[in-house]
């Protein structure tokens, strides 16, 4: 690996002042700024101090364009939400950091709403909801129809201007302060301008927070301000923290084309405007993206960036067009103000005119990694928002939920550094515990840079060219040693010449944005290393502090780009075509030590399966993890098959026949769980089986219906056949069943949703199988929801004093509250309760009970539920209706396998 060598400190002045703080936040968007608010709400008398590098105002998070993803419609469930956002992760998401992100998302935009930010609401007063790209449902809140950053931005600065927190504008952030044992102790940071306080200072603080943001700015055309540089990965690296999946760098797919030689912060044209109708056209009116993806012009980011490229690399051109004419002037001035305003201002009128869009940098889905709580591997320091890699976003972020993840883990991080500072939280050891517990997952390849090497000629040190010591091609082992990179006079590189810095853009756009290559990242490597070489002595100023930044996250970029041999996500190889699970399913991990930079690949903590890549695809679109259905499967092949085998097969059936099968619905109903059962098949016949699905889950069937046919070695298909068969009558059946109840209540509003009355292990699968039938799901597991139960209250004296311990207990998580009489509504409600669970309540008393909320919480109706009763009680007005019976005690749908025979 041939990253150039980083220093650890960047060249500066000793600090000429001091300023001390318990916690200092270094970024002013949404995610520095709502957690600046939650820990000064937290400790009220400690001091919270904002270091920002333009205004307070400045920043991302104001041009954000699109809005906020939660979970907000009824008709909606975390569930499908993370499904979602696991398919654009494609494969490298943590499921559990997203998990957090959908189930506590919804709470946090209600508390920013608490705060002062006015979203987008329709005539009766509820919040308008729309779609972006790889959404199923509308939840994405707006403001001022494409100005919600701009409107975020607002209530937080407001906010924070009316409380104690202080704030420093125009401070660039330079490196972190350690104490003796290795911890964060605050931040060195330049303030430019005269003031009360300026040139380079100090903050000493408890905890260190980075929101700074994300670093556009490496790439010539980016929708990022001029202020995204990378500072926070770049001090990150410099502290020692762990940088990973830096390769992942989105491009929006549509951004306004304002000519061959534009550079610089280009406007963003939202994917709210795909959302709302607008198509993808190139020059010729072609509507390209239907025979691209299911999702046409609603696909994923990264498909639509590399579809648009793909596209112009076609058809020559350097641009495509967005269609929008049909919205009209009303709609566009309306819902698309902003941006209506921004195209009328370069000559093009989107009534009228098609909009010449192209991708451009947008937002990096690598960061500083952390863990669920903020928490990074420096102990006292943490990371939020884009600078961050929480694990939410994986290979590619899913439209709108980066200012959900900054509101999410703005607050986590609040929580956690003050249950530290009271002693309440993890001692500064067991973070460093915690943190090194990331790694648990056996790393390979942990190999330490060489040293410099002596003093040469600096026409010898490119003569030697380190970048042309690639890998071997296809194979994750080719994550080496970091090459020690030797400099002219033995000294160690310190700051870069400004005037490198459009050098830099322009090499990171040409060879490492959309399309990368092999030789297009050599290109790039070898460019970056000669931009270090400068003829005159560079000055510590805020430009070469900035370009060193630049500098620092562009080569640690392209390394990774260049060993991740495949396409995944926002990272595409046109030299490795396709996704690579065997050898690329998971992260490039980079960390810096005196020794040099090093680069650490680390499993994704999967399973190794045997699973085609498109059952695994498949698996994971219905929002189910593929490591564990294969965990399942090897538990069922470990009681089914011992060391003797299948007995029967194998003395019946010689040893190369192979035959065809057909797995045959025995009776009407709705199908679900054939990718499982196609995995069954495969995983236990080691990949000798192929499968050909003749439906797809969610589909009623009929009696006779052939649902699958499975081809191969004889003895593996009647050795998988009671496995496979076992999960799809089963899954089929609570899919049945399901379907059975929704038709019971349809056009009444009311959903059907299930409980965690689930077998142990079959939970997700039930669940899902649950969604194919036209239900929707409840909570997956006690940590996602609080449900305050009968004995619950007993243990705490009252329904409303259980609510109150669960709130103080828990900030932020959603509160369901179980009644079984009508007087414990009241009480419920003042507390605040957004869902009430009214429980084996009759139809009289549900109709009592809803009239009494009248729309004040969500209301569930559960227990004493059968089909005969469901329509009455449906049309009593409760949201859902909670049935257990779903997935505990549904019967098997019955389908069998019918060997055809030689």
């Amino acid at each position: 690996m041939s990253i150039p060598a980083i220093p650890q400190r960047l060249t500066a002045p000793a600090p000429g002042w001091t300023v001390q703080a318990d916690v200092v936040v270094v970024g002013s968007g949404i995610a520095g700024l709502t957690l600046a608010l939650r820990y000064a709400g937290l400790a009220p008398g400690a001091k919270v101090l904002v270091v920002t590098k333009d205004v307070l105002s400045s920043g991302s998070t104001r041009w954000a364009q699109g809005g906020i993803a939660a979970v907000l419609d009824p008709a909606d469930t975390p569930a499908e939400h993370l499904s979602d956002t696991l398919v654009a992760g494609v494969g490298l998401c943590d499921e559990e950091a997203v998990r957090v992100l959908v189930t506590e998302g919804p709470d946090a935009l209600r508390d920013l709403i608490a705060t002062g930010a006015r979203f987008d609401t329709d005539a009766s007063g509820a919040l308008q909801l729309t779609r972006e790209g790889g959404h199923r449902r509308d939840r994405i809140v707006h403001a001022g129809g494409d100005a919600t950053g701009a409107e975020v931005q607002r209530a937080l600065v407001q906010a924070v201007g009316e409380s104690g927190i202080e704030v420093i504008e125009h401070a660039l952030v330079l490196d972190l302060l350690k104490d003796a044992r290795g911890h964060a102790a605050g931040v060195t940071l330049h303030v430019m301008g005269e003031g009360e306080r300026d040139g380079v200072g100090a903050v000493t603080a408890g905890a260190v927070v980075l929101a700074t943001g994300g670093m556009g700015q490496v790439y010539a055309a980016t929708t990022n301000p001029v202020v995204s540089t990378g500072d926070g990965v770049a001090l990150a690296l410099r502290a020692g923290a762990v940088v990973r999946d830096l390769e992942f760098v989105q491009f929006h797919p549509t951004v306004l084309w304002l000519g061959e030689d534009s550079t610089g912060q280009q406007p963003l044209i939202s994917e709210a405007v795909r959302g709302e109708g607008a198509v993808l056209v190139d020059a010729d009116g072609v509507r390209f993206m239907r025979d691209v993806h299911e999702l046409a012009d609603l696909a994923p980011r990264d498909v639509v960036a590399k579809a648009i490229m793909r596209r112009m690399r076609a058809t020559g051109a350097d641009h495509v067009y967005l269609d929008a004419r049909h919205f009209g002037e009303e709609k566009w001035r309306t819902r698309f103000p902003t941006i209506h305003a921004v195209c009328r201002e370069h000559g093009i009128d989107p009534v009228a005119d098609l909009v010449p869009v192209a991708p451009a940098a947008h937002y990096a889905s690598g960061g500083v990694r952390t863990d669920l709580h903020g928490r990074t591997s420096v102990p006292g320091l943490y990371a939020c928002g884009e600078v961050a890699c929480t694990g939410v976003h994986g290979a590619n972020r899913l439209a709108s939920n980066s200012l959900l993840e900054g509101l999410v883990f703005a607050a986590r991080i609040a929580a956690d550094v003050h249950a530290a500072a009271t002693g309440h939280g993890p001692s500064a050891a067991a973070t460093v515990k915690a943190t090194d517990a990331m790694d648990a997952t056996d790393p390979v390849n942990t190999t330490p840079a060489g040293k410099a090497a002596a003093t040469v000629d600096a026409t010898d040190a490119r003569a030697a060219d380190p970048v042309d010591a690639a890998p071997a091609e296809g194979s994750r082992n080719a994550v080496d040693a970091v090459a020690g990179v030797p400099v002219p006079d033995g000294r160690p590189f310190g700051l870069i010449d400004p005037r490198a810095r459009t050098r830099i853009q322009g090499h990171m756009s040409r060879g490492a944005s959309v399309l990368r290559s092999r030789e297009s990242l050599g290109e790039v490597a070898r460019a970056l290393l000669n931009v270090r070489w400068t003829p005159v002595a560079v000055e510590p100023c805020t430009e070469s502090w900035e370009t060193t930044n630049l500098l620092t996250v562009a080569s640690v970029l392209v390394e990774a780009a260049r060993h991740r041999q495949e396409t995944r996500g926002s990272h595409w190889r046109e030299d490795f075509p396709e996704r690579d699970d065997a050898e690329w399913l998971g992260h490039l991990d980079v960390t810096l030590t005196a020794e040099g930079p090093t680069m650490t690949y680390v499993p994704h903590g999967r399973r190794e399966t045997t699973l085609p890549a498109r059952v695994e695809a498949d698996l994971a679109e219905a929002g189910l993890d593929p490591s564990a259905v294969t965990a399942l499967l090897e538990t069922a092949e470990a009681e089914d098959v011992r060391q003797g085998g299948d007995v029967t097969s194998l003395a019946t059936i010689p040893a190369g026949r192979t035959d065809t099968a057909d797995v045959v619905a025995r009776a009407d109903g709705v199908v679900a769980g054939l990718a499982v059962a196609e995995a069954a098949f495969c995983h236990l016949s080691r990949g000798r089986l192929t499968a050909e699905r003749r439906v797809k889950d969610g589909e009623s069937v009929a009696a006779g219906d052939v649902l699958m046919t499975v081809t191969g070695p004889t003895r593996d298909l009647l050795t998988a056949e009671r496995t496979a068969l076992n999960l799809l009558t089963h899954l089929s059946g609570v899919a049945t069943l399901t379907g059975r109840w929704v038709r019971a209540v349809e056009g009444t509003g009311a959903a059907i949703r299930d409980s965690r009355k689930t077998l142990p292990g079959l939970r997700a699968l039930e669940k899902y199988a649950v969604r194919c039938g036209g239900g929707v799901n409840h909570r997956m597991s006690l940590s996602d929801a609080a449900l305050i139960k009968d004995n619950h209250v007993v243990a705490a004296g009252g329904v409303a004093e259980a609510f109150r311990a669960v709130r103080d207990a828990c900030p932020g998580l959603p509160i369901e509250v179980e009644v079984d009489r009508i007087d414990q509504i009241e009480p419920v409600l003042a507390e605040g309760a957004e869902e009430i669970l009214l429980d084996n309540f009759t139809v009289e008393e549900l109709a009592r009970a809803v009239r009494l909320v009248d729309g004040r919480a969500r209301l569930e109706s559960s227990g004493g539920l059968t089909l005969q009763t469901a329509r009455d009680v449906a049309e009593t007005g409760v949201d859902y209706l909670a049935v257990g019976a779903l997935t505990h005690s549904a019967p098997a749908l019955d389908i069998a396998l019918d060997l055809r025979g030689n």
